[in-house]
């Protein structure tokens, strides 16, 4: 599958034709790792006036689209770590658990002893960031 190379904003009309939706389309699309999927499209979940009435609607629409703005430049940046093999420093606050990462299916189920002993080692949360040879080595240690 190509990669994904534009990330766009775009304003779709809701139906009662007063709002804009503000999403991202994926041109041509990427592949999520965790469900693998092929997304081209993403609803941001903000809102912005059609035709602004005053210039309080002018000033939200304003501060609106560069929150969104911002958003894509964000998605582009990780799309294009990704497939340049940069390091992305935004997927080292996310979340590593063996639950989160879908780790039980396979050939370790939800019920596995070691699993239970890392949630409990970490308190049911574990960042890349935090992660570390030392968390490694005290880790072992805890099983030991």
């Amino acid at each position: 599958m190509s990669k994904c190379k534009t990330v766009t904003l775009r304003k779709r009309k809701i139906k009662n034709g007063t709002q804009y939706s503000l999403c991202l389309d994926y041109y041509p699309g990427y592949r999520d790792n965790t469900t693998m999927k092929v997304i081209t499209r993403e609803a941001l979940g903000i809102y912005i006036f059609a035709k602004p009435a005053n210039q309080q609607e002018r000033d939200f629409n304003a501060r609106m689209m560069k929150k969104a703005e911002i958003l894509r430049n964000r998605r582009y940046e990780a799309i294009f770590n990704e497939n340049n093999g940069f390091f992305d420093k935004a997927k080292m606050k996310g979340d590593s658990s063996p639950t989160s990462r879908g780790w039980q299916t396979g050939r370790i189920s939800s019920g596995s002893t070691s699993i239970n002993h890392f949630e409990r080692f970490v308190n049911g949360k574990c960042t890349l960031r935090r992660w570390t040879w030392i968390c490694a080595a005290k880790f072992m240690e805890y099983l030991a």
